[in-house]
């Protein structure tokens, strides 16, 4: 059975407790590694400054006390360890992610739905999307859509 690091849960644990329930359930199922939690100022800014994300500090998800935003990647057993431009492998780890979700929120185990950086607008379309973040998973509450 997979189980995270110490390095990934010390980063899950800087996020929403609904973002850790959801991956410690992912874990049980799909080894991942766990990128990014909270993000502070320096990260943001320089991230915004490489073209990695589209907001600067305090305007990410990643910014949030406690973070609102994680980036996480599915964990392979060979080498490379991650498929980072393997956009199939990462949509496939993200249906998972987000029906094993809908499911905790349906059941009342957690109080946010998930968005994928991969489907921003969640239609389904993954083609439609003008900044590709496969890794990244954030939490909304639907009434707020």
């Amino acid at each position: 059975m997979p189980k995270f690091s110490q390095n990934s849960y010390r980063k899950l644990n800087s996020c929403h407790p609904d973002l850790v329930t959801i991956f410690e359930e992912v874990v049980w199922m799909r080894d991942c590694t766990i990128v990014e939690g909270h993000r502070g100022e320096p990260t943001q800014n320089e991230y915004y400054r490489l073209g990695k994300s589209q907001v600067k500090y305090p305007d990410s998800n990643h910014n949030k006390h406690p973070s609102m935003a994680v980036d996480v990647m599915e964990y392979f057993p060979n080498k490379p360890h991650l498929h980072w431009f393997n956009k199939d492998e990462i949509h496939d780890f993200a249906n998972y992610v987000i029906s094993l979700a809908d499911s905790l929120y349906e059941n009342g185990e957690i109080t946010h739905k998930v968005t994928w950086g991969g489907d921003w607008d969640m239609d389904g379309d993954t083609t439609d999307t003008s900044f590709f973040d496969g890794p990244h998973y954030q939490l909304y509450k639907p009434e707020d859509k």
